[in-house]
């Protein structure tokens, strides 16, 4: 009798599950397949977040990166959005990459000659006048 309890129990749970996953953002889908496709060329995640921004706001991370990796910073944001920018900043405020794409899909890399900490900025520069904020995602990814 327990062991159906059980068995009944789990079946419920396993029927509950896809709901939090089709809660995920459709970023954050698109950057779980690109991280997934650099695994195949011996990419490793360092992290991944994902935010929600208003249009000509930003969110800024904090993340060291040691020298002798090459890192690529990955970036995906959901389909109302047309131009989201990814930016690195040492930490005297200098800007030492940027991407020059107008898209919702922006990437950098960057192989630091230093052990030091860095700013990821994302920049939700513009959206396509439906929304006020999007959905927007972040990996950083090295080998």
């Amino acid at each position: 009798m327990i062991r159906l309890f059980t068995t009944a129990l789990f079946a419920m749970m396993l029927q509950t599950t896809p709901g939090v996953e089709a809660s995920e953002s459709a970023a954050e889908t698109c950057l779980r397949t690109k991280v997934w496709d650099g695994y195949a060329d011996n990419w490793g995640i360092r992290t991944m977040t994902s935010t929600e921004l208003e249009a000509g706001k930003t969110k800024n991370y904090l993340v060291t990166l040691y020298k002798g990796n090459e890192y690529r910073i990955t970036t995906c944001a959901d389909k109302s959005v047309t131009n989201l920018d990814v930016l690195l900043y040492n930490t005297e405020g200098e800007v030492i990459a940027k991407d020059s794409t107008v898209d919702r899909e922006p990437q950098l890399e960057f192989k630091p000659t230093e052990t030091a900490t860095y700013y990821i900025v994302l920049y939700m520069r513009e959206l396509d006048g439906k929304k006020t904020a999007a959905d927007a995602a972040m990996a950083v990814v090295y080998r």
